[in-house]
């Protein structure tokens, strides 16, 4: 179906991460390498944290402080209550590209994919690994062998979902108590692996490239298919339950507002680097749908 796509704030390079926390919408813009948040309507639109080595997934320890992945430097930032960053966790000698989007659980562990080869330089796709930064810093591997880890979430249940996207897949992991990932399996198969490596072969075998992530109320996993320009609500085994078309690429979602029922979007025309850097087209748009968020 084709949703009703309202503007709620444009002017931005290339906006990911949109989180909803404490009555407002965060969300990282990559090319002027801030960390914003606004109201739900797009008002007191504020500057969070600016960050150089541009900023991508967003969380927040237990005691309320925000986490940032710092994407070109693969390293967690941490925001301190008097606003400064400082390195939480530094994942430069285990990730094999740019840091990616992140979730953390209650315990305070942050779990971050990246990229796994240099995909604006051309180079060919490479699995990647997921990794588990512990409020002390540590760093562990806790699964590999995935195509390009994404946006993730973790269920009520204690489920960590992730995006695979250039694997066609949502992979699901129960969580340990220790914060290890166990038994693993797909909870959403939209189609088989890619059989090439080279990009410009790889997009056409994907049916749906899901980047970032939400969940709903009921189970069900908000997903912005980054090929298909579509907001997919999908149940556990892949089936598509919803389909929103707003109108305009998108490349991560949130559900929040004052209702839970706002789902906001990042979009913008592509997800090129030059040509993102380049203009002020990134927006966040917002689509009402039924079912709150989780």
């Amino acid at each position: 179906m084709t949703g009703t796509a309202a503007t709620v704030l444009d002017g931005f390079a290339y906006l990911e991460a949109p989180r909803w926390r404490d009555g407002r919408i965060w969300f990282s813009d990559f090319y002027t390498h801030r960390v914003r948040s606004a109201r739900a309507d797009g008002t007191d639109l504020r500057v969070e944290a600016d960050v150089p080595q541009q900023p991508s997934g967003l969380g927040w320890l237990p005691d309320g402080r925000l986490l940032i992945v710092s994407m070109r430097d693969r390293r967690i930032l941490r925001r301190e209550p008097d606003g400064t960053l400082v390195t939480h966790a530094d994942l430069s000698g285990h990730a094999t590209g740019h840091l990616n989007d992140m979730v953390v659980d209650a315990q305070g562990r942050a779990y971050v994919g990246n990229f796994g080869f240099d995909l604006m330089g051309g180079a060919p796709l490479e699995p990647a690994a997921l990794h588990r930064a512990d409020p002390d810093g540590t760093v562990t591997e806790v699964a590999a062998d995935l195509w390009f880890p994404n946006g993730s979430v973790i269920t009520e249940a204690g489920v960590l979902l992730v995006n695979e996207t250039f694997g066609n897949r949502v992979t699901a992991f129960d969580l340990a108590p220790d914060g290890r990932l166990t038994n693993r399996r797909t909870w959403a198969d939209f189609g088989s692996l890619p059989s090439h490596r080279d990009m410009a072969k790889v997009l056409p075998e994907l049916s749906v490239a899901p980047d970032g992530s939400c969940l709903d109320a009921e189970g069900a996993l908000w997903i912005a298919d980054g090929k298909g320009g579509r907001l997919l609500r999908v149940i556990e085994g892949g089936a598509v339950a919803e389909e929103i078309d707003p109108g305009t690429p998108v490349f991560a979602c949130a559900l929040g507002g004052a209702d839970g029922r706002t789902l906001f979007a990042c979009a913008a025309p592509d997800f090129d680097e030059a040509a993102r850097k380049a203009a002020r087209e990134g927006r966040l748009v917002a689509v009402r749908v039924a079912v709150p968020g989780a």
